[in-house]
Formats: C-alpha cells, sequence, structure tokens
C-alpha cells in the first residue's frame, strides 16, 4: 500500500512513522507514506500557496493551481493505470469509520490531501476530490492531524504489525460493537477489587459468553447508534437480542 500526502508541515508525520508499534508497518514499507510538501508546488517568487476568499471574511483559502501540481506530480510519481482516490479532510466530510479504514486497508493506497485556514477553493474539491472524510465534530487547525488518525488505523491493520493477528479483530467497532473491558494482573487490587471471576476460570465458552455480553451492554449504554446499526445489520444473534431483554438497566 502506498499512501501519499499533501501537507504544508510534512514534519508533523516524523516522529508517528517511526515509534510505536505502528512503525512495523511504515519502516518496512508495508504502508509506504510518501510525503508532498505544498509549497514546492506554489506560485513564485515566494511559493504562495494561499490567498484571501472572494467575498471577504477571515482566513486564507488554499489555491487551485499550486494543488493542481502536486496532485500531477504524485500521479505521475504513482503511474497506475487506475489512479487512487484523492481523499481531502474537511469538518463536512463523511465521518470516518472501522469499515472505512479496513476498505483502504485492502486497497493500493489513496492520495491524502491535509487542508489548512479556511480550506479548499471549492473548484479543486469538485474537480478533484473523491472522498471527504472528518474525524469528529469539532475543527482542527488542519488535516495532518486526521491524515495521522487514519494513517494510524491503517498501518493497525496491515500484516505482522500487531502482536496477535487477532487483536485487531476484537477492536471496538471492528465487529459493529464497543470492545468489553480487560484486565490483567494482579488478580486483586489493594482496595479488594478483583477480576471477574469468570475471567479466571479457564472455561472458554463462559468467557467468549461474558464479553460478548459486556460489549453489548457497553455499546447499549454508550452508543445506542452503533446498537442500532449493528441490529439493522442482522450482526446481532437471538442469544443477543434475548440477553440484552433480560439485563438489568444501566447504572446512572
Amino acid at each position: 500500500m502506498r499512501i501519499d500526502v499533501i501537507t504544508l508541515f510534512p514534519e508533523l508525520f516524523s516522529a508517528h512513522l517511526v515509534h510505536g508499534v505502528t512503525r512495523r508497518a511504515f519502516e518496512p514499507g508495508r504502508v509506504d507514506v510518501h510525503l508532498w510538501p505544498l509549497r514546492d508546488f506554489g506560485d513564485p517568487p515566494h511559493a504562495r500557496v494561499d490567498d484571501r476568499p472572494y467575498g471577504g471574511g477571515p482566513g486564507m483559502v488554499l489555491l487551485v493551481e499550486p494543488l493542481e501540481r502536486a496532485l500531477a506530480a504524485i500521479r505521475t510519481a504513482r503511474a497506475e493505470a487506475t489512479p487512487v482516490p484523492l481523499v481531502s479532510f474537511a469538518p463536512a466530510g463523511a465521518l470516518l469509520r472501522q469499515a472505512t479504514v479496513e476498505r483502504f486497508a485492502a486497497s493500493a493506497g489513496a492520495i491524502l490531501l491535509c487542508a489548512r485556514y479556511e480550506g479548499v477553493d471549492q473548484r479543486f474539491v469538485d474537480a478533484h476530490v473523491d472522498l471527504e472524510l472528518s474525524i469528529g465534530d469539532y475543527v482542527l487547525s488542519g488535516g495532518e492531524l486526521a491524515a495521522l488518525v487514519l494513517l494510524d488505523a491503517l498501518a493497525r491493520l496491515q500484516p505482522g504489525v500487531l502482536g496477535d493477528a487477532r487483536s485487531h479483530q476484537q477492536d471496538s467497532f471492528s465487529a459493529g460493537l464497543l470492545d468489553c473491558p480487560h484486565f490483567s494482573r494482579p488478580e486483586r487490587l489493594a482496595d479488594g477489587t478483583a477480576v471477574p471471576e469468570v475471567l479466571m476460570s479457564g472455561n472458554h465458552a463462559a468467557i467468549d459468553a461474558w464479553r460478548r455480553e459486556q460489549s453489548l451492554a457497553l455499546t447499549a449504554d454508550r452508543r445506542p447508534d452503533l446498537l442500532a446499526r449493528a441490529r439493522a445489520e442482522g450482526r446481532l444473534s437471538a442469544a443477543d437480542e434475548a440477553w440484552l431483554a433480560r439485563r438489568p438497566p444501566a447504572k446512572l
């Protein structure tokens, strides 16, 4: 997989690509990241890439021509028969979900545009952007953090990155629900709080059932929208529905 990133601040990516478990994806090139500084394609004599918006108002807008030059250079470098999608990060974009990450992880990659200031000239968006994404209902100073979120999520899904290949299969959202709680040593804390007995039982069927029930309960209490979607997609079994119907109400 190759990811090309158009950015005004390529230095923001450096640390993320060489630290943490995801470096196992970036360093050997499983996720091959190429950074394209937008100012390299700016208008002379000062490599200008932005200007004031028509109609007035605060802020600056990224210009069409530098973006088109950057995009053309990337397309030439990739030399692909089928171009990969150009993804821009914007508050108006579709919310990034695990299913979207999984689709990208199984693809040849993408070009990521990290907008800044008031955004991108809409004419460039209309002509070239295939998908706009948002990582939440808030505004960032630029798309770099959003691009890093997507890169991290993609890297975790690459073979050999996580210590156990089952880890991402049990993550929140992968099965349409939030993940269950997890516990480790010691078995009992100084205040007497203990690990749930079922996890110490060695009965793997009972452990799996407990984890499923906890996942259902957590999702029902904190993200009922996810539970409704999982139900609509047929992800809940008859046993799931029966347990939800008889479970005690959530503690407020």
